[in-house]
């Protein structure tokens, strides 16, 4: 089977989006997947999380922008790369400087696939790729779109997410006008209280609006899951964080529930 990639994006922060990208890769490699994190959000939480000082981490993403237009060559994509705590877990990092780069860059002939050439070349060291998207439409989220061949959005469970939902609907339709393909994407409802309605009239109204992009599975609020992070662990390693731990151990299940039925058919 060949080296999966799947993008994590929203066009809004603070719905979880660090979390479900920790957490799917956490749980592939428990699984003994040799699954890559890719920390495209110059914020550098997912680097963070992972217990890397993004300040300090060293060589990473932007690294590979910058070789790109000949301003730092690249001699080995290994050095971009950090061994975690996990096993079978591995993280390319992000810096602040990756900020300036749609500035610096976004302009230049090329430059919507420099993830993908990258990817291409560490192909057949890891099995899953799973990239952890900025919140905002640029170079750094095109590079995640065009290099991916399944998008999950998660989405809190509150109408002030819905904007971003929308918008972020909208750049992958143009990502695939100009990729002349269409790439699956699901939508995952996250940070649900079922104590309040309106996390449950927000969860009804994804599923009226995206009956065929809902996730089956919504994932709760669940306060081990800061802890988790405090731990640097995904989700899935902290046994304290039952209820996300599960939810998203079935997430996980639903994903590749799918990527087996698409393979099944492309077989037919």
């Amino acid at each position: 089977m060949s080296m999966q990639i799947w993008a994590v994006a929203n066009q809004k922060g603070g719905v979880g989006k660090t979390t479900t990208a920790a957490a799917l890769a956490g749980l592939l490699a428990e699984q003994s997947a040799r699954t890559l994190l890719v920390d495209m959000d110059p914020h550098g939480s997912l680097t963070t999380y992972l217990g890397f000082d993004a300040e300090a981490a060293g060589s990473g993403v932007y690294e590979l922008f910058r070789a790109k237009v000949g301003d730092a060559p690249l001699t080995d994509d290994n050095a971009l790369i950090r061994t975690t705590a996990v096993d079978q877990l591995w993280l390319m990092p992000s810096s602040p400087a990756m900020a300036t780069l749609d500035r610096q860059l976004g302009a230049r002939a090329g430059m919507g696939l420099v993830l993908t050439e990258a990817l291409q070349r560490l192909h057949g060291r890891f099995d899953r790729v799973v990239i952890d998207c900025p919140p905002m439409l640029g170079v750094l989220m095109i590079n995640a779109l065009v290099a991916c061949e399944r998008l999950i959005i998660p989405t809190q469970t509150e109408f002030l997410a819905l904007g971003g939902l929308q918008r972020m609907l909208r750049s992958l339709a143009m990502v695939e006008r100009s990729r002349g393909m269409r790439i699956p994407c699901l939508i995952v409802p996250t940070l649900f209280d079922s104590r309040t309605r309106a996390s449950q009239t927000c969860l009804d109204s994804l599923k009226a609006d995206y009956p065929d992009t809902v996730s089956r599975i919504v994932v709760p609020t669940d306060t081990q899951v800061r802890e988790a992070s405090r731990a640097g662990l995904p989700v899935g390693s902290w046994p304290a964080a039952r209820r996300a731990g599960e939810a998203y151990r079935e997430l996980l299940r639903e994903l590749l529930e799918f990527e087996q039925a698409v393979a099944q058919a492309g077989a037919a």
